[in-house]
């Protein structure tokens, strides 16, 4: 029989002491269970998404719509995972922003009523949105109800200035060129 000690200990990828609802930005990536390629195949160095790729992206534009202060940037859906940017509190020069303004509504002032409370955002539970979502409306698209579209967890990276959101954007835009050197590409030995 085995014990919980013989399982291979997965390492915590937040940074620890780190509060993930505080406003910010965050690169965020997202690989497809097994790393089987979903979402379309890369032609030419660019990205040409099938069916369920479309899905991915529509599911991912309604992040905000369901976090009212969330903004999203750049982002690229390749063959078997996601790469993307979420932001809330801050503006295009990183300064903080009121958090009530307009795209925020006023708090309700009944607390009891927690439906009419906006929901606040942490990267947590925004990734957890988004990957519900679009494993739901891709398991309608395939015809496979409770199938597993998404590995368990998600890898981030907290955007501290300028350079690095220029870093970051510039990656995802050259991703579908180098993805034969990618190591999320099938053919190549996963480093995770």
């Amino acid at each position: 029989m085995n014990s919980k000690s013989d399982l291979p200990r997965r390492r915590p990828t937040r940074l620890r002491g780190y509060d993930y609802s505080q406003p910010g930005a965050y690169f965020v990536s997202i690989c497809v269970q097994h790393r089987k390629c979903l979402f379309g195949t890369i032609i030419d160095g660019k990205m040409q998404l099938n069916g369920i790729g479309q899905i991915v992206v529509e599911c991912w534009s309604r992040v905000p719509q369901h976090f009212l202060s969330v903004e999203l940037g750049e982002s690229v859906v390749m063959p078997n995972h996601f790469h993307g940017i979420v932001s809330w509190g801050i503006s295009e020069t990183g300064d903080p922003q009121p958090f009530v303004g307009a795209r925020s509504p006023r708090p309700s002032e009944n607390l009891n009523n927690r439906k009419s409370q906006i929901p606040l955002p942490s990267l947590g539970k925004i990734m957890a949105y988004f990957k519900y979502q679009s494993t739901k409306h891709i398991n309608q698209h395939r015809n496979m109800a409770g199938t597993r579209v998404w590995q368990r967890n998600y890898h981030d990276h907290i955007i501290r200035d300028d350079p690095d959101l220029q870093r970051l954007r510039q990656y995802m835009q050259n991703n579908p060129m180098k993805w034969e050197l990618d190591q999320l590409h099938p053919d190549n030995p996963s480093k995770w």
